[in-house]
């Protein structure tokens, strides 16, 4: 989505914009709150700044008056950041204390994010391989955060206070991060995780002139394979609309633009049912996305209760993932079970 700056394809920001097509968001539209997050994370906060470029150069050149992120990659020494039950000052210039975080994380990584060049390879081979590596069953793929924390992404929710921005996602060094809006419907949230996962493994140094639309086919083939979908996606009925939307955890505008794109349906058809959907508020707000069932991250929240079974407080916690102490958090650790004695 070009922001109007620079040459095609050079200037784009990593976010999706459903809701309002090309229109870039205002930096002002995101919390006090997020950007004091992102810039714990390593994440640049300044949307119109959020570009597809290696998230490793980019925090390495940040621009005058901006906050530094509290991640600097590859400027540390190898054992700079050990375990903080070992008796290393972790008040060292040398150790970033988000570095125990994406410590964590690696340690716990099952799989890794694939990553491709997108001039070699296609995005919906690039998307096959993906879920072949990752050995995920055919069909549609539920539970997609469940199959993404594990191959070390860490997927945080966040209430951006605008319906403009879906998420984003950024390497920050070998870490790959992803920001969804909490506020999105389910199958919208889907649908956007799937699309930065397209990001992170196609976009991470090669910078292309149709990046969205490459993360587009990549998350149409990786959350609605062809060969499986192709078949179901002939004479689309409303009612047939729902009972696949119930089935692969995609919303209906998704359905149809899917089949437009296998050519299983008409210019005509196409318009025909967005008619219908303009004419009863579907647009905006479709049906049953509250019936589908929900996907909340879950490693943030395990980490930071392996960083409190290593010694540190919870208070250290949220200071290090940059939150108020009295802030609820992802990282926030679970709250101990009682037992009956």
């Amino acid at each position: 989505m070009p922001s109007g700056r620079g040459p095609a394809g050079a200037d784009v920001l990593r976010v999706l914009l459903l809701a309002h097509n090309d229109r870039p968001c205002n930096p002002s539209g995101v919390t006090h709150r997020y950007g004091r997050m992102c810039a714990a994370l390593g994440i640049e906060s300044h949307l119109h700044a959020l570009r597809h470029y290696s998230a490793t150069e980019r925090f390495g050149s940040m621009r005058p008056g901006w906050a530094r992120p509290t991640v600097r990659p590859r400027s540390y020494s190898p054992g700079a950041c050990s375990d903080p039950g070992g008796g290393t000052d972790v008040s060292s210039a040398e150790v970033t204390p988000t570095r125990y975080l994406f410590e964590e994380v690696s340690l716990h990584a099952e799989q890794i994010v694939p990553r491709f060049d997108p001039v070699e390879t296609l995005p919906e081979d690039a998307a096959r391989l993906a879920r072949m590596q990752w050995r995920i069953p055919v069909g549609p793929v539920n539970d997609l955060i469940g199959w993404i924390e594990p191959a070390g992404c860490v997927v945080i929710e966040e209430d951006f206070d605008t319906a403009r921005v879906d998420g984003l996602s950024q390497w920050v060094g070998d870490h790959p991060v992803v920001l969804l809006n909490r506020s999105s419907p389910t199958d919208r949230k889907r649908l956007t995780l799937a699309h930065e996962l397209a990001h992170l493994c196609l976009h991470s140094v090669e910078v292309t002139e149709d990046m969205e639309a490459e993360a587009n086919r990549f998350a149409a083939e990786f959350l609605m394979p062809a060969e499986m979908i192709r078949p179901q996606l002939r004479n689309l009925t409303l009612g047939r609309l729902y009972d696949l939307k119930r089935e692969w955890g995609v919303s209906m505008q998704a359905l149809i633009e899917r089949a437009y794109s296998l050519k299983v349906m008409t210019p005509t058809q196409r318009t025909s049912l967005y008619k219908r959907f303009s004419s009863m508020g579907w647009r905006t707000r479709e049906p049953i996305s509250d019936e589908l069932p929900q996907e909340h991250p879950r490693l943030a929240r395990h980490i930071g209760g392996v960083l409190v079974e290593k010694g540190l407080t919870a208070d250290e916690i949220a200071r290090i993932a940059g939150y108020a102490e009295t802030e609820v958090h992802p990282f926030q650790p679970a709250a101990p079970r009682l037992r009956t004695v």
